[in-house]
């Protein structure tokens, strides 16, 4: 009978009561049925963060030529780069930080920000008018907009572990429909006044930057992204408290708070572990640089994401200068090699999410 309530008791989960994070395990324990509120929430938000990546790919090429910084015809492609690799500059120089700022202030405020920032910078990009400027807005609109990490953290928290899968799947599969859906409206958008003469006059403000309109409707969309995150159903748990899943236990108050902590119990508050902890936390930077698998999986995911970059920014270029005849292609091998590209370029998409 005290071997049963011994394992009872170690095998025990304890919440605790003003614990964000224990609230979200309470309710994930309580969680019945698909989560269709949760799902469409973190679709919507990559969505938002996925689409302005992509969406100057078409129009980028006449976007410099409009500059007047090329000389040459052939040089428009050298600047082109530098708008392009700016967002993912910015966004790689920090993530790491946004990584840590979610992790210690919460999920929620580096998603607000991220939206936000498409708001305004992409809003910016789209009113730029000179090279610089464009350079600037999608340099901040990259290093600004960090919550894919985060966004993937969070959809492992809300969910529980029999729709976990689902919802990273979710951020996947959103993340490349954004990038299909961008280019489209980036294409379709661009230039109004010269498609639509009859909708955009000329000497309208679509006019005077007519690669505005496609700018304009995706930082519309992430306007109504980011107000609707207030009251997301997975951002928020009662509509009196706004919290977020972290875990904030009182340490001093109560020591453990899982099974191991049970399993420690009778040693957790002594010098000896305090001092053990905080070597772990010394070495936890030290053990992620010298972990082969993982760095080995960082490189090979920089590898095929420089690949595909690369092909996503050239391939717009090439298919100009392929129907300008200045790349000696006829159209029937120009498709062929678009199409092996192609290939190559989703199962790469593959690859980096598995």
């Amino acid at each position: 009978m005290a071997k049963n309530e011994l394992k009872e008791t170690l095998l025990e989960k304890h919440y605790y009561e003003n614990c964000p994070g224990c609230k979200v395990d309470q309710r994930k324990q309580l969680q019945q049925g698909l989560p269709i509120k949760e799902l469409l929430s973190i679709w919507t938000i990559v969505l938002c963060t996925a689409l302005p990546i992509s969406s100057l790919f078409p129009f980028l090429y006449f976007m410099i030529r409009d500059f007047h910084i090329a000389k040459r015809e052939e040089d428009i492609g050298y600047y082109a780069g530098y708008v392009g690799s700016s967002f993912m500059l910015g966004r790689a120089l920090t993530s790491f930080f946004w990584g840590l700022v979610a992790d210690r202030y919460g999920r929620k405020p580096v998603i607000i920000l991220g939206t936000s920032a498409v708001v305004i910078f992409n809003t910016l990009f789209g009113l730029s008018t000179n090279f610089w400027m464009a350079i600037c807005t999608r340099f901040l609109l990259g290093s600004l907009n960090g919550l894919l990490g985060p966004i993937k953290a969070y959809a492992s928290e809300v969910f529980s572990e029999n729709y976990q899968a689902l919802g990273l799947s979710t951020v996947s599969t959103s993340w490349g429909i954004g990038l299909i859906i961008g280019p489209a409206l980036g294409g379709f958008l661009a230039q109004p006044t010269e498609k639509f003469p009859a909708l955009f006059s000329s000497t309208s403000v679509f006019g005077r930057f007519p690669y505005f309109l496609p700018c304009l409707t995706i930082s519309v969309f992430a306007l109504v992204v980011t107000i609707a995150s207030f009251w997301l159903p997975l951002l928020k748990l009662t509509a009196a408290e706004d919290k977020e899943t972290l875990h904030m236990h009182n340490i001093k108050s109560v020591p453990c708070d899982d099974l191991y902590g049970n399993l420690e119990a009778a040693s957790c508050g002594s010098e000896g572990d305090k001092k053990e902890h905080k070597e772990r936390e010394s070495t936890s930077i030290g053990s992620l640089v010298t972990n082969w698998p993982l760095m080995s999986s960082i490189l090979v995911y920089c590898v095929f994401s420089l690949h595909d970059m690369a092909y996503t920014e050239g391939r717009k270029l090439a298919e100009y200068l392929a129907c300008q005849g200045v790349l000696p292609l006829s159209s029937f091998q120009f498709e062929v090699l678009s199409r092996s590209v192609r290939v190559y370029d989703e199962s790469n998409y593959l690859v980096q999410e598995n």
